[in-house]
This record gives structure tokens, sequence and C-alpha cells, in this order.
């Protein structure tokens, strides 16, 4: 029978092979406010905090060292550079390791060896030792920072990113300071290796609670670890104009700022300051500030667009090298406070700009920025100590200054780059 004798619509029929549209999936990510996004705040925080109080527990120690050993300042910060270029060489091959075998399992893993040579520092006996232990030290710390972006790219929506981000970086100012500060006043009452052995003790209870509290990756998706394929993925992103601008200014940045925290307790020890070792190490509780700079680097960049908060980083970074030029502890310690402030806003608006510029790769393009970032730091530390040796605070200073010029020129020339690819699209019709 046909479907009109049987009363069946042929309109019902018709319908019924009519594609419905697909109904996009909501985001499952974090966002602020949401579920676990508090858990894996905490989380990142701690790790951050447990990686800067590693990577620069001898710095404010150099001194001590120094008098230990019988060595110059310039031999002594290579406890600090050996560190940094030990994660700067590092970085890169962790990263990979984190495509392929999951970021929260790098990250634990990193932690875990890090505190068990941390664990081990102060029982070195000579500079050459001290020196191959805290390169071993910084090789293990290389797979957290890369891995940390990574995670953070996949599972935080792209609107909380920065935010995100500036607090895992607000960690690693907590971490610079309380390693910094805490190992100031121990090491005055006993010692630097003491000092560094409390240390060790906070980083392990800091990656303890970082890996029971981070939640399980839910967005990850394993990669390939064959060389051609991450060669490949690393041309990528070295062919990215933007990127490498994004490298060379957390290069640069880092650069004043392990210049001037390497050279600033060989400072404060001499006239007319004369300070002990315990006040030399509350100096850097204006780490503090850079907490603040750090988590509050996504609202700065609402406001003024991410080439204006790095030229705002970089000008407050530049005032504070002049302001501690003068002999005046007040004085030195704000212009501490502005190069703090600043190095953490433009480290946090560099950082989160190379998570969410990469479209693959994400943790090669993390972790060729923390390579870079920690270059930086190793060449600062030694470079910073070399000009303090030959001209005196001037000369670190000098150096920063270089540094920060080449910050605004780069973000300069980014700025230019824009309006000419702006000017080249097509007008709307």
């Amino acid at each position: 029978m046909s479907p009109a004798s049987t009363g069946a619509s042929t309109t019902v029929d018709a319908a019924a092979h009519v594609p419905v549209p697909a109904i996009p999936p909501a985001d499952s990510r974090m966002t602020p406010g949401g579920p676990g996004y508090r858990r894996m705040s905490f989380a990142l925080f701690l790790a951050g905090v447990a990686t800067f109080a590693l990577l620069y527990s001898t710095q404010a120690l150099l001194p001590l060292i120094s008098g230990d050993f019988g060595v110059t300042a310039s031999d002594a910060s290579w406890t600090v550079a050996a560190a940094t270029g030990g994660l700067a060489l590092f970085v890169l091959p962790m990263s990979a390791l984190s495509e392929r075998f999951g970021r929260r399992t790098v990250m634990t893993a990193s932690l875990a060896v890090a505190v068990t040579v941390g664990l081990l520092v102060p029982f070195a006996p000579s500079l050459g030792a001290l020196v191959v232990l805290r390169g071993l030290q910084g090789a293990a710390l290389a797979g957290l920072p890369a891995s940390a972006q990574a995670y953070l790219a996949e599972e935080v929506r792209p609107r909380a990113l920065v935010t995100a981000i500036g607090l895992f970086v607000a960690g690693n100012s907590v971490g610079g300071m309380s390693g910094r500060v805490i190992t100031g006043w121990v090491a005055q009452e006993w010692g630097w290796r003491v000092a560094v052995g409390v240390v060790g003790v906070i980083a392990v209870v800091c990656a303890v609670a970082f890996r029971l509290l981070l939640p399980a990756p839910r967005h990850f998706s394993a990669g390939s670890l064959r060389p051609r394929v991450l060669a490949r993925t690393v041309r990528d992103h070295l062919a990215d104009p933007l990127l490498r601008r994004l490298y060379a200014i957390g290069a640069l940045f880092m650069t004043v700022f392990g210049g001037v925290y390497t050279v600033i307790g060989y400072r404060l020890t001499e006239a007319p300051f004369s300070l002990p070792q315990g006040v030399i190490g509350s100096v850097f509780l204006v780490y503090l500030v850079g907490t603040v700079s750090a988590s509050t680097a996504g609202r700065l960049v609402g406001r003024v667009g991410r080439r204006g908060a790095l030229y705002l980083a970089g000008a407050t970074t530049a005032a504070g090298l002049l302001v501690s030029l003068l002999d005046s502890v007040v004085l030195v310690l704000l212009g501490l406070v502005l190069i703090t402030a600043g190095f953490f806003a433009g480290h946090a608006v560099a950082s989160s700009a190379v998570s969410r510029t990469a479209v693959h790769g994400r943790a090669q393009a993390s972790a060729l920025y923390q390579s870079a970032y920690y270059v930086g730091s190793s060449a600062g530390s030694t470079v910073g100590a070399v000009a303090f040796h030959a001209q005196g605070w001037a000369g670190t200073v000098g150096v920063g200054l270089l540094a920060v010029l080449g910050v605004v020129t780069i973000t300069l020339l980014g700025s230019r780059a824009a309006r000419v690819a702006a000017r080249r699209e097509p007008v709307p019709a």
C-alpha cells in the first residue's frame, strides 16, 4: 500500500534522513573557579617553589662558598651557572619525553631526582664536586618547566592561560625568595652546607605534595620520540619569527636577573654596607613583588596588550638598575623591587605568549623558551660576576641595561612586523 493509503506521512520519512547539526562538545578544560583548578594551581605553585629553591640554592651563599673554598666571585658563580646551564641543555630532550610519557610523569620524575641530588649537595668535598652536583641537579629539573607549561596549555582554557602560567611563575618567585631567605639566616648560624640541606628537605615536601595534588591530565595525547619528528618540530618553532623574538626576550630578561642576584650578595657584604649574611638573605624578600607582578600579568596584558606589557616590564627593570647604583640601602632595595617586578612580569607575559602561539609540539616550544631563558641565566650569572670583578656594581648594571635595551629593540621590531602584516591583509568586500 502507498503511504497515502495508510495515512503515513512522507514528510516524516524524509525528515528522518536529514542530518542533524552536531552540537559542539563542551570545553572540559579547567577554568578559574571550576573543578580541579585550585588543586592544579597549588600543585604547580609548589612545583615552582621547589624548582627555584633548588636551582638557586647557592646564589645567596656565594660569599660563604668563596671563603670556604678560597675562590673568587666568578669561580663561585659557577655553582649557579652549572645548574641553570644543565637545565638549559636538557630541557629540550626532557620535553620530548613528556610528549611520549606524559607531563605529570616527567614532572614527578624530575622533581624526585632533583631533590635526591639536593640532599647530596651539602656533602660536596670541593668546589669542582659542588659544580658537578649542581649541574646534575639542573639537568634533572629540566623536565619541569616546559612540561608544566605544556600541561597548562592542554588542561586550561586559553583565556585563563596567562593567569595560570603567572601563578606557576609566582611559585618560582616564592621558591627563589624562600630559598635565599632561609639559607641566609641558617648559614649565618650553621654554615652554607646546613643551609642548602634545609632547602633540600623543603623541596622534598613540595615534591610529595605536588604529586598528590596535581590532577591527572585529561587532554594529553602521546606523541612520537622519533628524532626526525622532534627535529622537524623544533625547526618549525625556530622558523616562527614571533617565537624567535619571545625566546630572545626571555633570555635577555633572565640575563639581567641572573647577573643582579648573583652579585648582589657580594655588593652588600662590602663597604659601605657591610651587612651580615642573615640580613643579606632577607633582602630576597623582594621576590614577593615578583609573585604579585607575575600573577597579575594577565590583567596587565588585557589592558595594554602583550607588547605594551613588555615595554612596561623593560622600563621598570631599567629604572631599578639605575636606582640601585646609589649607595643607600633603601635605594638599593627599591632598585631590587623594580628589577624583580619588571623581570617577573616580562617573563610571565613572554612565556604565556609562547604557549598560546605554538599550535603543535607545545612542550618543545616551551622547552626552547626555557632553554633560551636559562642560557640567559647562566650568561648573566657569569658575565655579571666578571663585570663586577672588573668594574664593581656599575659593571653589572651596565650588562643589565644592555640586556634591557635588547628587550625593547626586539619588542619594537615585533610591533613593526605586526603593522606591516596588518597593512598586507586584504580589505573585506
